[in-house]
């Protein structure tokens, strides 16, 4: 599976680029791990390091940055590897973190 699709690349914005938004951001794509409880929320990219800035739910739920290369390379049990949810529509980051988006 693509994790980032030209479609999506175009859709997100700069990194910064809604800094001060808080909640009312926008969520443009879902990464996670079939194997475990980790996902990411990306609302911005820089497409020249392929670094995301969003929502991490983890060991704790937080703002963060992420990288697309290295959520390429993770490899989990019997060759998993980190999905895109392909169902997922761009939706606010509120409704993300209050959970009425899974």
């Amino acid at each position: 599976m693509k994790l980032l699709t030209k479609a999506l690349e175009k859709k997100l914005p700069a990194l910064y680029a809604q800094d001060g938004k808080g909640d009312n951001a926008k969520v443009y794509v879902k990464f996670f791990t079939p194997w475990t409880n980790w996902t990411w929320y990306a609302t911005e990219y820089d497409p020249e390091t392929g670094d995301f800035f969003g929502w991490v739910e983890g060991h704790a739920k937080e703002y963060g940055y992420f990288n697309l290369y290295e959520l390429q390379s993770i490899k989990g049990p019997f060759g998993l590897k980190i999905e895109r949810d392909i169902l997922f529509e761009t939706t606010t980051l509120g409704a993300v973190k209050s959970g009425a988006v899974q």
